[in-house]
């Protein structure tokens, strides 16, 4: 697991969804630790870490992709919260679920904002970090 490719992958993931992100490959790490690694080396690796798209061009596209799907609320939370990390800000992961009803329905785009309530509630809860 101490291939470029793993490495690139993990500070990749770290640098979207800090600990969060690594508290999910642990959770993998009894039942899928193979998937785990795959999730790390391929998507954080290969594909996030390219040129050409910032991290949040990406995030913006994967947060619309999840929305879309309708039946992955866990996924969605994590990329909006990857987002916020990367620089979107509230009022602009808002619009992109509202334009989610143009292509994937009110019903996609309403779960997606409710998963987004729900998140920002949650952040609004927590105290400051020092």
């Amino acid at each position: 697991m101490n291939s470029e490719r793993y490495q690139r992958g993990q500070a990749t993931l770290s640098s979207i969804h800090g600990h969060v992100g690594e508290g999910v490959m642990k959770q993998l790490a009894d039942i899928a630790p193979d998937f785990a690694r795959m999730i790390i080396e391929f998507p954080y690796g290969d594909i996030y870490s390219r040129g050409v798209l910032s991290a949040k061009e990406r995030q913006i596209a994967t947060i619309a992709s999840l929305a879309t799907l309708g039946h992955a609320p866990t996924e969605l939370k994590a990329h909006i919260q990857g987002g916020l990390n990367v620089g979107c800000t509230r009022q602009e992961i808002v619009e992109i679920l509202m334009q989610m009803a143009v292509y994937a329905g009110f019903p996609a785009a309403l779960n997606g904002l409710m998963v987004a309530k729900d998140l920002f509630a949650e952040l609004d809860q927590k105290p400051p970090s020092d």
